[in-house]
């Protein structure tokens, strides 16, 4: 499988490390009251998904940057790939 790394091309997805949903971007506020709640859901509850899904690849054996791959989960066509701080970015957060 090949990976589109937006800013160094095509790479063999050997050279990644796949971590899981990219939902894991979206971390709990840790002052919320319900943060014990919320960190437990965060660290443990994933969807298994048959279909499109927005994951977080690691590019551990190239640049060290974190992206986030929409690939279906059936055929493994990968439609896009972003840069994981990009995202966070655009969802509010800080680096």
């Amino acid at each position: 499988m090949l990976i589109n790394h937006p800013l160094l091309g095509p790479r063999d997805a050997a050279e990644f490390t796949y971590l899981g949903d990219a939902c894991l971007i979206e971390r709990p506020d840790p002052d919320a009251k319900d943060a014990a709640e919320r960190f437990l859901e965060y660290g443990y509850l994933r969807d298994n998904v048959a279909g499109e899904m927005r994951e977080l690849w690691y590019h551990e054996q190239g640049d060290r940057s974190w992206l986030v791959v929409t690939r279906d989960t059936l055929t493994h066509e990968i439609t896009r790939v972003e840069i994981a701080r990009d995202v966070a970015r655009e969802r509010g957060r800080s680096t």
